[in-house]
């Protein structure tokens, strides 16, 4: 376990300290409590943040209809492709072969 120094007002530690002995505790319990309070709250927030994104993307797949494609397989869709952007070179590769 890592230690650390912290630089706290005399009087606030005191009363921290009392505090801690009245909850049967220590101030440093007390710290490491807070730390790992404070480290989980940001993976919290980001696993909040992802199961939003998820849920946005599902619901936005939900109102997705199937669009009907003039192809039947991944071949025919290059050759769709590549005949939108490049009429010329689909005509002449048909007459070579």
């Amino acid at each position: 376990m890592a230690n650390l120094t912290l630089s706290i007002d005399d009087k606030l530690l005191q009363a921290a300290r009392v505090r801690a002995v009245h909850e049967g505790t220590s101030v440093n319990e007390i710290c490491r409590q807070a730390i790992e309070n404070y480290a989980r709250a940001a993976n919290a927030d980001r696993l909040r943040r992802f199961d939003e994104l998820m849920a946005s993307i599902d619901a936005a797949q939900r109102d997705v209809q199937p669009v009907e494609v003039p192809w039947k397989n991944r071949a025919e869709m290059y050759e769709h492709i590549i005949a939108e952007r490049h009429p010329t070179l689909m005509k002449r590769g048909k007459g070579k072969a």
